[in-house]
C-alpha cells in the first residue's frame, strides 16, 4: 500500500473499487491465490508436480491424499423452532487416528452454522472464507443473506474447489440454519459439485452417516424439543462410531465429546463441553444395558 505525506494510507485500487458484495468474488479478483483449491499445492505448501493426480496416478498423489486428515461423521436434525447440528471428534489419515478432538462444526453467522466431512485443513478453509463471505455482504448491503441465499453461496463455493475435489482434496458440508420468517431450522446438504440439496427432518453426511441416519429414523420424530433432538443426534453418532471405525465415540476417560451446536430464534449457540459430556454419559450409561441403544417405539392398536 503506498502513503502521502500527511501519513495517510493509500488503499490498493482493488479497495476502491466499485463495490463488491461477494468477498469471495472480490478475493477472486484481487487476490485468487489466496482461495481454496487455487494453488497447485497442498495445504501447508508442499507443492506438487506438473501433471499429478491426488486421486491416484503413478507419482503417489493419491498414497499422499489418503494421508491427510479427514474429518468423518456429521448429524443434523430439525427440532422445535429450529435445528441442530453435532459432530464426533475424530480425523483419521489413511487407516490411522489423526486427531482425537478435532473440530468439525463452525458458527457461520448469527442463524446459521456448518459442519464438514473431507479433507480437514481445505474444509477449515472453506469455514473462514465462507464466515467471512457473510459478514462483508451484512457490511456492504446492510442486511443479512437469506437462508437460501447462504446456501446458495456456499454452494458456489464449492463449485470452485472442483478441480481441487477431482485430484482427492474434497470437501462436503452440512449446512444449517434457522428461517427467521417461519421459525423454523432447514438442512442443506452438497455434493463436491456444489449442489445444494435440501434436507427435511434430519441428515448425516461422512464415513459414519448410513449408520447415523439409520439410527435417526428409529429415533426421530416430528417436532422434537432442542434437548431431545440433541440426545437422539448423540445417539446417531454413537451407533455411527460402533459400525465406522472413522468414527469416535464418547471419550470418557480423555473427556473428550461431540461438538453440538442449536440454532433457534435465540441465534445460534455451541453447547459447553460439560452439557455436551452430560448428553454423551446418559448416552454411554444407556448403552450399558441395553448395547443397541433404545428402541423405537411402535404404534399399537387402538
Amino acid at each position: 500500500m503506498g502513503g502521502d505525506f500527511d501519513g495517510t494510507v493509500r488503499q490498493p485500487a482493488a479497495f476502491m473499487a466499485a463495490r463488491i458484495p461477494s468477498f469471495t468474488d472480490f478475493l477472486t479478483t484481487y487476490a485468487p491465490d489466496l482461495l481454496p483449491g487455487f494453488r497447485g499445492s497442498l495445504p501447508g505448501g508442499l507443492m506438487l508436480p506438473a501433471g499429478t493426480l491426488l486421486g491416484g496416478g503413478s507419482e503417489g498423489g493419491g498414497e499422499l491424499v489418503k494421508n491427510l486428515p479427514h474429518a468423518t461423521t456429521i448429524v443434523a436434525a430439525a427440532c422445535q423452532h429450529g435445528v441442530v447440528l453435532a459432530g464426533d471428534r475424530r480425523s483419521t489419515a489413511g487407516n490411522m487416528i489423526a486427531k482425537r478432538d478435532v473440530e468439525k462444526v463452525f458458527r457461520s453467522d448469527e442463524f446459521s452454522a456448518m459442519g464438514i466431512a473431507g479433507v480437514a485443513s481445505v474444509g477449515l478453509e472453506f469455514v473462514r472464507l465462507f464466515q467471512v463471505e457473510l459478514e462483508h455482504y451484512e457490511k456492504m448491503e446492510g442486511r443479512s443473506l437469506s437462508l437460501e441465499g447462504k446456501a446458495n453461496r456456499l454452494a458456489t463455493m464449492i463449485r470452485g474447489n472442483i478441480g481441487g475435489a477431482m485430484q482427492g482434496l474434497a470437501v462436503v458440508p452440512l449446512f444449517v440454519g434457522y428461517e427467521e420468517e417461519t421459525g423454523t431450522g432447514r438442512i442443506f446438504s452438497y455434493d463436491v459439485a456444489g449442489g445444494p440439496y435440501e434436507e427435511h427432518r434430519f441428515h448425516s453426511i461422512g464415513s459414519g452417516s448410513v449408520f447415523a441416519k439409520s439410527s435417526l429414523k428409529k429415533l426421530y420424530h416430528d417436532d422434537m424439543r432442542v434437548q431431545d433432538t440433541v440426545l437422539a443426534c448423540i445417539q446417531a453418532l454413537y451407533d455411527a462410531a460402533d459400525d465406522d471405525s472413522a468414527t469416535g465415540g464418547p471419550d470418557l476417560t480423555r473427556r473428550i465429546f461431540p461438538v453440538i451446536a442449536t440454532i433457534t430464534e435465540d441465534g445460534f449457540r455451541r453447547v459447553p463441553d460439560a452439557e455436551s459430556a452430560e448428553y454423551a454419559e446418559q448416552v454411554v450409561a444407556g448403552r450399558m444395558q441395553s448395547p443397541d441403544g433404545p428402541l423405537a417405539p411402535l404404534p399399537t392398536d387402538r
